[in-house]
C-alpha cells in the first residue's frame, strides 16, 4: 500500500488533502488486511472445489465413461440430456424466453409512460397579461381634478363631508 499514491488519488478524485499520518490510512490497512482474509477464504474454497471436481473427472475415466478408449459405460441418468426441438434454428425454449422478455419489456415501458402520462401533467398556460395604454388627455385632467377635490373636501369642517359622502352615494 503506498501511502503516496493513495493521497494522490484523493486529491485528484475529491480535490481533499489528507497527510500521511491522518487517520484514514488506518482505516485503509484495515481493510486491507480483511480483504486479504476473504481472498484468502475464497481461494481456499476454490482450491476444494477444484479438487472436488478432479476426483468426479478421475471417477467417471475410471468408469468408463469418459474418453479413455474403452467402451463407454451407460450414462449416468443426471448426465443423459433430451435434444430441445428446434425451429429455423433456435431451440423453442430460447424463443419463449425472447418472447417472455420482449414481453415483460413492453409492459415496463407501458407503465413507465402511463405513470409520467398521469403524474407529469404540463404547466399551464401563464395568465394573459394585459398592458396599460397611455392615458387620454380628458383622463388625466380628471384624475388631477379628482385629487384636487379630495384634498379640498378634506379640508371642510365634518357636516359638510358627510353630506358630500351622501351625495356620493346617491346613483
Amino acid at each position: 500500500m503506498d501511502q503516496q499514491k493513495l493521497r494522490t488519488l484523493v486529491f485528484e478524485k475529491t480535490g481533499v488533502r489528507i497527510d500521511i499520518d491522518d487517520p484514514i490510512f488506518a482505516l485503509v490497512a484495515l481493510n486491507d488486511a480483511v480483504l486479504a482474509e476473504a481472498v484468502e477464504r475464497h481461494v481456499a474454497l476454490l482450491d476444494d472445489a477444484t479438487a472436488d471436481l478432479a476426483d468426479q473427472v478421475q471417477a467417471l475415466q475410471e468408469s468408463g465413461y469418459l474418453g479413455n478408449g474403452a467402451t463407454p459405460a451407460a450414462r449416468p441418468a443426471a448426465l443423459v440430456s433430451t435434444p430441445l426441438p428446434v425451429a429455423h434454428g433456435v431451440p423453442l425454449q430460447e424463443k419463449r424466453i425472447i418472447a417472455i422478455a420482449g414481453g415483460a419489456a413492453l409492459l415496463c415501458a407501458f407503465i413507465v409512460l402511463a405513470g409520467q402520462a398521469l403524474l407529469l401533467r404540463p404547466l399551464p398556460a401563464p395568465a394573459p397579461v394585459s398592458v396599460a395604454r397611455e392615458l387620454t388627455p380628458e383622463q388625466s385632467s380628471a384624475l388631477r381634478d379628482g385629487d384636487k377635490l379630495a384634498r379640498a373636501v378634506a379640508k371642510l369642517d365634518s357636516k359638510t363631508r358627510a353630506a358630500i359622502a351622501a351625495e356620493m352615494q346617491k346613483p
